[in-house]
């Protein structure tokens, strides 16, 4: 990241606001928006082990901004000893980011449980890398204004703004402060509530954002499960309202590996959980059932009006290795679910949507959102 860009998002973080220079674009064009499970990634991939890369490539190719969560701490040459080892510790040296950077992803949130998992260093060497690579990203940062900042975006369509967030599980002490690098956290006071200050904080940089972009994303990671963690907690559904009404286009989270429903509030869409991308977890085979390894790729085209449209490619994760149970190099490797496989994952999110009014057309591998 250039000094000036850096400079700009802290400003904007600390709740300033500075004009933006915008591609020349038609005025109503859309953006489109790709948008995918969590990648919990901790091998570096060659084409030959995962070759679904190029059929993800293919399929986002275009798009003006294609977005997941790296959920994976990146060891560097800052980081310090690991705050966690158990089998919990996703770590990974700075070329997987060259893997996801393979299938098109460009846009990154690094707020999460395991963006501190090395300390500050690894949260220096995360940003480094991303950095070196010219990608964007946000929810970390050196110190508070700027991990809580939003990152910026210039595309052929306009500018596109991504605010991010994590709430729980993030390492004692990971929280970004004062000169002291972090994660951008939403903590939970003695009430059982969020800290007020904190989505405070959160809203009020969506706000920022949405009035020098042309759209925002409101992005979190959140570890405050329900006992089931297939129930969507009513906290995270009163904040994504939130943020919406603060002027997000997009709220989407991650968190519990699950898929959770779609919802279109006032023209917004809120994609309550998109489950995972990668799921490279060393667990026991059957430590989590079987909805685990499976997800969406969201394709969204949207103005700062609102969603124009929307469809769900269906994504299935191998919870084996290629050379079985014991290779945890290749398994959770996502590639596109196709037959009844796929009609089955797109029927269940159809299913998990429809509580909130959502409709959705299923046709030839994929489903597309129905607005009314």
């Amino acid at each position: 990241m250039t000094p000036s860009a850096l400079s700009r998002r802290a400003l904007l973080g600390a709740g300033l606001t500075l004009p933006l220079l915008k591609f020349a674009r038609a005025a109503e064009a859309p953006f489109r928006i790709v948008m995918t499970g969590q990648a919990l990634l901790q091998h570096a991939l060659s084409a030959a082990q995962w070759p679904a890369a190029s059929k993800f490539a293919a399929l986002f190719k275009g798009a003006d901004m294609v977005f997941t969560d790296l959920e994976t701490a990146i060891k560097g040459p800052r980081s310090s000893t690991a705050m966690r080892n158990d089998q919990f510790l996703h770590a990974a040296g700075p070329e997987i980011i060259d893997v996801l950077m393979r299938a098109g992803f460009d846009t990154f949130a690094t707020s999460n449980n395991h963006a501190y998992d090395f300390a500050e260093g690894g949260i220096l060497d995360a940003i480094a890398a991303l950095d070196e690579r010219g990608l964007t990203h946000a929810g970390t940062g050196p110190d508070l204004a700027t991990a809580a900042a939003p990152a910026l975006k210039q595309t052929p369509h306009g500018t596109a703004a991504l605010v991010s967030a994590a709430a729980g599980a993030v390492a004692k002490g990971g929280m970004a402060g004062p000169g002291h690098p972090g994660v951008n956290e939403l903590r939970r006071a003695e009430s059982g509530a969020l800290n007020e200050e904190d989505v405070g904080r959160y809203l009020d940089v969506i706000e920022n954002a949405s009035q020098n972009a042309d759209v925002t994303i409101a992005y979190l990671h959140q570890h405050y499960w329900e006992k089931n963690m297939a129930d969507t907690p009513a906290w995270q559904k009163a904040l994504a309202h939130k943020a919406v009404d603060a002027g997000a286009t997009i709220f989407v989270c991650h968190g519990p590996p699950l898929l959770h429903g779609v919802e279109i509030y006032k023209g917004k869409a809120i994609l309550h959980d998109l489950g995972g991308f990668f799921f490279q977890t060393v667990t026991k085979p059957g430590h989590y059932p079987n909805d685990v390894w499976q997800s969406v790729a969201v394709d969204c085209r949207c103005t700062k009006a609102g969603i124009a449209s929307m469809a769900f490619t269906p994504v299935q994760m191998n919870d084996t290795g290629l050379g079985g149970a014991s290779d945890m190099e290749t398994r959770g490797m996502p590639d596109i679910a196709t037959g009844e496989a796929g009609t089955g994952i797109l029927e269940r999110l159809a299913a998990l949507s429809a509580p909130y009014g959502t409709k959705m057309k299923i046709a030839n591998g994929r489903a597309e959102l129905v607005l009314s």
